[in-house]
């Protein structure tokens, strides 16, 4: 059964009126009170509904997004999703980053709470999960954009990681390949475990199997493909198609193979993964698995938006699906 104000405000001893109070950031409840009423909420998994906080907070019409980033090479596409999405049904965005790490929060913070904005649309904030946590169990309505990682607490939009890997697997298999690499991303993202898991299963399937030294930790950036191909060419260990976990180190993979001497695809074979405009690009054109960039956006503030005008949040992710896009670095 849903927890209710009044059993906060019985536990914590205190009216219904203060445990509103300290919900909605007001100032004139002693600090000691408001501590041991945060203390219920936290104990007891009290979450106000949206339509409850609204009224209490006062309605913007407008939405935050918190993301660590602007210079992430698929934010641009994520963003446009949202954007349609909001102008469309008369919101505004007020757009937050962590460039400048605590300095940043602060000020993030501080808008929290001056009542700046009605929910808020998160990307995968590293240093923040915890107050962004508190945030949402205070009764602010949050959805979590979120191709990294697997956070079941907050209502959120991700993608098929596990299948994608699973199809560039299939993919180079099909095309004859057999002696495979991957360069993954940093290994405390979801999506890399999900993505190499996946493409593990399928050559699983296949009879197939992926040698340790041949997998080698990434960093999702040009430099770390580059660097990554350095470590296998060194390993000696004989590889003809590397697996990307995105596009931007497929970016150096092709890189470091064309300084090594490897043609592309003739020696060896290129997968990435994410479909950012760079793919359409390269020489060769890159190979690599499509995330739905825009819809994820556009989805995430569907659900913000529905949630706001008091529609009950998903207690599961929204998938969206991935596909493949064949070009001629894995033809």
């Amino acid at each position: 059964m849903r927890v209710t104000i009044a059993e906060v405000a019985q536990r914590a001893q205190v009216s219904k009126a203060t445990v509103s109070r300290v919900l909605n950031g007001k100032p004139d409840v002693d600090a000691s009170t408001a501590q041991r009423v945060r203390k219920v909420i936290d104990e007891i998994g009290y979450v106000p509904s949206a339509r409850a906080v609204g009224l209490a907070r006062g309605r913007t019409r407008t939405v935050a997004m918190l993301a660590p980033s602007l210079t992430w090479p698929w934010m641009g596409e994520v963003l446009q999703g949202i954007v349609d999405t909001l102008e469309a049904d008369g919101y505004g965005l007020l757009l937050y980053t962590l460039n400048r790490g605590p300095e940043s929060l602060n000020q993030f913070a501080n808008h929290v709470s001056a009542n700046a904005f009605d929910g808020l649309l998160v990307v995968e904030p590293p240093d923040a999960l915890h107050y962004i946590s508190t945030l949402y169990r205070a009764g602010l309505p949050v959805v979590m954009i979120d191709d990294r990682g697997s956070h079941p607490e907050f209502p959120s939009v991700t993608t098929t990681n596990r299948q994608g890997g699973a199809d560039v697997a299939r993919h180079l298999v099909a095309a004859g390949r057999r002696r495979f690499a991957v360069v993954t991303g940093p290994p405390h993202f979801g999506c890399t475990q999900a993505r190499l898991d996946g493409f593990r299963l399928a050559l699983a399937e296949a009879g197939l199997t992926l040698h340790p030294d041949l997998v080698v930790d990434g960093d999702f950036t040009t430099e770390g493909g580059e660097v990554a191909v350095d470590k296998l060419v060194a390993s000696g260990i004989p590889f003809d198609a590397v697996f990307a976990q995105n596009d931007l180190s497929a970016v150096g993979v092709l890189r470091a193979l064309r300084e090594s001497g490897r043609t592309v695809p003739g020696d060896v074979s290129v997968v990435g993964f994410d479909d950012v405009p760079v793919a359409g690009h390269t020489e060769p054109r890159l190979t690599t698995i499509r995330q739905p960039l825009q819809e994820m956006g556009a989805a995430a503030a569907r659900m913000l938006l529905s949630t706001l005008e008091g529609q009950p949040m998903p207690d599961h992710p929204l998938v969206l699906p991935t596909s493949l896009i064949v070009r001629e670095s894995a033809p």
